[in-house]
């Protein structure tokens, strides 16, 4: 099959969403889920990566498109994705002073990792280098080009304050509990440093949205690239995912956003059931082998028992619906009877399981005690 370049053939959407950390992962999901809501035609995102300038160029190269293969056993499913319609270098601050200038951008999201935060015991770290160095370039000039996450949403929001841009959402889409909170903290901690009057500013224009974000999408490989042009692209940045994807969404939107919901995503007052559940959840398929090798040998492994009894637990106790493949399944398991539901979420992750009567009834035994 002929591989065709990837090249818009109708307009691109306006940009509206602003995201910092331009990596497979955004690609496979918030990107995804702007792409397919029912208002995707309004809204356009302005990705910036971290510091490479090398996969910005390859997507404007490309308008910005690329595809996401969803793989699944026998039906992997190669699609291609519009929402990104300007990809910027991290050092491309210019740009982002001007997105953050207009009114029409009304949200922002980032995936920059914890450690990205550069959180200290309290706020912002202080004793951090690349920080003291933002906070004296940002004091000295507020358009100066600064280096950290929390350095470059200050810059940011000065910006918005000096063009009078209006209420702008900032939602971090980081693995790390109450996201949210922890974002406004080091922003507000070291905007305190830069500019103390930014404060009460931010407190009327700007609000945090705190997210638990699941779809396993590792990094990219010449693979993908293979099997973009099987499916008739000619894509240099593909991505490739899992078929499962979650985003659980908590708290007040200081604008208009997309319409996340209408793409699958969930609004809430409280993201903890959720994050509770998907810890439990890998936690689950993370000691599988574990103790598989441990049972091999002889031997109880009590730590991965007492997980194992947690992750029943929960299930058992009704934690927010499933959207997974076994969904059917899980969701009777729902106050049925201890030793039933041990033994069938046993089952799901290996059937062999099932007939370790002696491990059955040690999860049995401690799932008692969890829910004591």
């Amino acid at each position: 099959m002929s591989a065709a370049p990837l090249r818009r053939t109708r307009p691109a959407p306006p940009v509206r969403h602003v995201h910092l950390g331009l990596g497979a992962f955004f690609r496979a999901h918030q990107a995804w889920y702007t792409a397919h809501a029912d208002d995707a035609a309004q809204w356009g995102i302005a990705a910036f990566t971290g510091r490479s300038r090398a996969l910005a160029d390859t997507l404007s190269a490309q308008d910005g498109l690329y595809t996401l293969a969803e793989l699944a056993p026998g039906a992997d499913r190669v699609q291609t994705v519009e929402s990104l319609v300007a990809a910027h270098a991290g050092t491309d601050h210019e740009a982002l002073l001007r997105y953050a200038a207009d009114p029409a951008v009304t949200v922002m999201t980032t995936t920059v990792t914890e450690a990205g935060y550069v959180r200290g015991a309290s706020g912002i770290d202080h004793e951090d280098p690349h920080v003291a160095r933002d906070v004296a370039l940002l004091r000295a000039n507020p358009r100066a080009p600064v280096q950290t996450a929390p350095a470059k949403i200050v810059a940011l929001l000065l910006a918005r304050r000096a063009a009078g841009g209006g209420g702008l959402t900032v939602v971090p889409c980081d693995n790390l509990p109450a996201n949210g909170e922890v974002l406004r903290g080091v922003v507000d901690d070291l905007a305190s440093l830069v500019d103390p009057s930014l404060q009460a500013w931010a407190d009327e224009h700007v609000s945090y949205v705190t997210t638990m974000v699941d779809r396993i999408t590792p990094a990219s490989t010449d693979a993908d690239v293979a099997r973009a042009r099987a499916a008739g692209f000619d894509d240099a940045a593909p991505v490739a995912t899992e078929p499962f994807a979650e985003w659980v969404l908590a708290g007040e939107f200081r604008g208009p956003r997309p319409a996340w919901e209408t793409a699958g995503a969930t609004f809430t007052d409280d993201v903890v059931p959720y994050e509770e559940r998907k810890l439990f959840l890998l936690n689950g398929v993370r000691i599988l082998p574990t103790l598989r090798r441990e049972r091999a040998a002889g031997r109880m492994p009590d730590g991965a028992v007492a997980a194992l009894a947690a992750w029943a637990a929960s299930v058992r106790a009704g934690g927010p619906a499933l959207s997974d493949p076994l969904v059917g399944r899980l969701r009777p398991l729902i106050g049925a009877p201890t030793g039933a539901a041990s033994r069938e979420l046993l089952a799901l992750m290996d059937p062999a399981l099932v007939d370790d009567v002696e491990l059955v009834a040690a999860v049995v035994h401690a799932q008692v005690l969890v829910v004591r």
